[in-house]
């Protein structure tokens, strides 16, 4: 099979695209839709060069997959599919989510499990042309993410950074250290050489960012999670790093485009769609 990345430096965001050779079908995992806060402006310059990848490169686009509920970035999912085709994919999991947050954002009326063409049970199975993938439930970071198993690759979301980086935060509404930990360790059951494709890297300026390591690398040198660390000492380790970190910048605008699966909702009476704010909801 053939994986391309594709990078978005403002959200430090990877998206990929996996083909198979034979077919030229095609899959669009984690996309990224550009949002300017300040303006509440949308844009599609990191979408389209997906886009334009998979028109280049005469692909068919079978499976457009979400890894979770993003809060770091907006996704393209929808416009993609509007583009090129295809189904959009979550885990099963997802109306945790929805209930959750819908019910903070009081939109609970338009962010149905509908918004998704399918929604993938653990251990599913699913084909992009003549390779087959399989969904491994990852939750910890979020109670949703779901990892995607194909051939000797994984692509997990933001579950694991690069080893230098460690892990997700586990900190948010759902999320759960504990969970986190036991999740990265049925990752590890994966062969060792099995490449793990990951979401976010934070390249220092002039630096490429880091996508993948093997499940190898992961056990022997990630900083907070490699074989020999304990479950205790890991949960101390990211409840202590989850403390210093800062809410990210997007989080209430991503949240609530990415549970309708990439779209704000309907329009008011004036034409416009709107964004709820809840304040004082982070302390």
């Amino acid at each position: 099979m053939n994986i391309q990345h594709f990078y978005d430096k403002v959200t430090g965001t990877l998206s990929y695209i996996l083909s198979d050779p034979k077919t030229q079908s095609c899959a669009i995992i984690d996309s990224v839709m550009d949002f300017d806060p300040a303006s509440g402006k949308l844009s599609t310059e990191s979408a389209d060069r997906l886009v334009h990848y998979v028109l280049e490169n005469k692909l068919t686009v079978e499976w457009i997959l979400e890894t979770h509920i993003h809060a770091d970035h907006l996704t393209a999912a929808k416009y993609i599919k509007n583009k090129l085709g295809g189904k959009l994919g979550i885990g099963a999991n997802i109306p945790l989510i929805l209930d959750y947050w819908g019910k903070l954002f009081d939109i609970t009326s338009d962010i149905a499990i509908d918004n998704f063409d399918h929604t993938f049970k653990e251990n599913e199975e699913f084909k992009i042309g003549e390779l087959t993938g399989k969904v491994m439930y990852t939750p910890g970071h979020t109670p949703i993410c779901a990892s995607y198993v194909i051939g000797d690759t994984v692509f997990v979301g933001d579950t694991l950074f690069a080893p230098t980086r460690g892990t997700a935060r586990a900190d948010f509404p759902g999320g759960d250290a504990k969970t986190l930990y036991q999740s990265i360790h049925k990752l590890y059951q994966l062969p060792d050489l099995t490449q793990v494709y990951i979401c976010h890297d934070y390249p220092e300026e002039g630096q490429e960012p880091y996508f993948k390591a093997t499940i190898l690398e992961h056990k022997k040198n990630n900083i907070m999670v490699a074989e020999g660390i304990s479950e205790e000492s890991y949960i101390e380790k990211r409840i202590s790093r989850d403390k210093r970190l800062s809410v990210p910048r997007l989080i209430f605008p991503s949240i609530q485009y990415n549970m309708r699966a990439g779209d704000f909702g309907k329009q008011h009476q004036n034409g416009f769609q709107f964004l709820h704010m809840p304040i004082n909801f982070f302390k």
